[in-house]
């Protein structure tokens, strides 16, 4: 059986009486409401296949033995007393992730009372008057969920880590940062993140090498099997497994008061390594899936992570074969969309081939062997076959939450941190940063700004990008990177980028 939503409008196959409970269920919610926001408890049925509009095309995801049931589902369950699942933050239309866009309409729609806006996390402190818009401005404006961690640092199990930095508060514009209950006095530290997406999930858990080539030593273990962890699957690294995960985000985001059952465990994540999910047409240059580039989430789903998570061929070459103009295209295709696949495979050589200096990088100049500074292209951090994230494990500091890199921000928390041993290898020993990223797990100051790389996957269904938001759009990730590093971009070079990752 087939179920496609589309929009504002599906169709479906379903026996007569599931028909008219699903008839019935959009008449009372009314609007659009149910097909793109999958609210906790609604016991719709996941399809095998769900296409969703957004600005650039259609994105597809894709379950693996579907259509299935999502009544009494964990991931689709509200678990907690604040009314959220799984699905409040990790929504299909938003390619498993959660677009600002879909946090503005729902706090439009529901006035502010959908559980998205609980006040733990889903604003930007619970101290703040809830009822108001600007409580909650950094979700609705930068899609950013509030993320505590404990302090002094603590290891996934709760064993203390002895921090080498000492962290102050400079700027606290939300108060979760400062007073009785918050910020390190109170033994906790709040940032803000964009909720990553859990889709894709066989590479993501693909682990490409045997140790951890940023940093020169062995991977950590994964707690329950003894096998090496991927490294990829949270911002901060602070959960290797999707144990952890779980057990963290339903602790927090979902306040359970008790743990997650094994079953519910189970059945959570049968669900995420079951959903594939990636940009399906294009507005602009029509099907991404055709006999030029099969690249859809249908390949995302046949293919398997090989050696060093590669499938043994170059990022993004499956838009080679929009670069020459086929008879057959010729034929099906307007001059606009010729062009503009055209351009796409432009934008994946580019990718590819263009060469720039990478200065001043934890995580890759700080490796002994790169050097400082090493010269390459995009992919070399973003190399794994299909999907763009780094098949190496370990994080990188781009820059984008640390000072004089990050963009001035007046509503994130700023924090001084002050190396009590060796300085950072390129900061120094005192540091200005929103968030310490990775240095939040490893207490280890030479890992201050280091964030996981994420999957480029589904990139049109979910901005803003990087883990703070600070890319509003496709063109904004290009602009960054092109101030960052001088790259030398021509404007035709950007465009190409930016229709490449839009069919992603």
């Amino acid at each position: 059986m087939r179920t496609v939503f589309k929009s504002i409008r599906f169709h479906h196959v379903l026996p007569a009486i599931a028909v008219l409970t699903l008839a019935l269920s959009a008449g009372a919610r009314g609007g659009d409401a149910p097909d793109r926001w999958w609210a906790p408890g609604e016991s719709r049925v996941f399809p095998a296949e769900l296409d969703y509009d957004n600005a650039n095309g259609t994105l597809r995801a894709l379950l693996v033995g579907g259509p299935m049931p999502t009544k009494d589902h964990p991931f689709f369950e509200p678990l907690g007393p604040n009314g959220r699942a799984c699905v409040t933050c990790h929504q299909p239309a938003d390619a498993m992730s959660l677009s600002a866009e879909s946090a503005r309409r729902q706090w439009d729609r529901t006035g502010g009372k959908d559980p998205l806006f609980a006040a733990y996390d889903g604003s930007n402190c619970p101290t703040l008057p809830q009822a108001e818009r600007a409580s909650h401005s950094l979700l609705l404006e930068r899609g950013l969920i509030r993320i505590e961690r404990p302090w002094p640092v603590q290891q996934f199990n709760g064993l203390p880590v002895t921090p080498d930095f000492s962290i102050d508060v400079v700027r606290d514009p939300n108060g979760c940062n400062s007073g009785p209950h918050y910020g390190p006095a109170a033994g906790r530290i709040s940032v803000y993140r964009r909720p990553r997406p859990v889709a894709n999930m066989k590479y993501l858990l693909a682990v490409g090498f045997p140790y951890d080539p940023k940093q020169g030593y062995a991977l950590p273990l994964d707690p329950d099997t003894g096998k090496p962890e991927s490294g990829n699957l949270m911002a901060d690294n602070r959960a290797g497994n999707l144990r952890i995960q779980m057990e963290d985000a339903a602790a927090s985001h979902l306040q359970m008061l008790r743990r997650l059952t094994p079953e519910q465990r189970r059945r959570i994540e049968d669900f995420e390594l079951r959903i594939f999910t990636a940009q399906q047409a294009s507005k602009a240059g029509g099907a991404v899936d055709t006999t030029g580039a099969r690249a859809g989430p249908a390949r995302l789903r046949d293919s398997q992570p090989g050696a060093l998570g590669s499938i043994g061929e170059p990022v993004w070459s499956e838009f080679t074969g929009w670069e020459k103009i086929s008879a057959e295209d010729a034929r099906t295709l307007t001059p606009q969309q010729l062009a503009f696949r055209q351009s796409v495979a432009r934008g994946a050589r580019v990718f590819r081939e263009k060469m720039f200096l990478i200065t001043d990088t934890a995580g890759i100049n700080s490796r002994i062997g790169f050097g400082n500074p090493v010269r390459n292209s995009c992919v070399f951090c973003h190399n794994m076959s299909q999907m763009g994230n780094d098949v190496a494990p370990g994080q990188v500091d781009l820059g984008t939450t640390t000072l004089p890199f990050a963009d001035p921000w007046a509503d994130l928390p700023l924090f001084k941190v002050t190396c009590l041993k060796a300085p950072h290898p390129h900061y120094g020993r005192v540091i200005y940063t929103y968030d310490p990223g990775f240095a939040l797990t490893s207490g280890r100051c030479a890992d201050v700004g280091k964030i996981t790389l994420q999957s480029m996957r589904g990139l049109s269904a979910r901005a803003p990008y990087f883990s703070n938001g600070l890319a509003k759009d496709l063109r904004g990730i290009v602009d960054y990177y092109e101030r960052r590093y001088s790259i030398g971009y021509t404007e035709q070079e950007k465009q190409d980028l930016v229709n490449l990752m839009s069919v992603l």
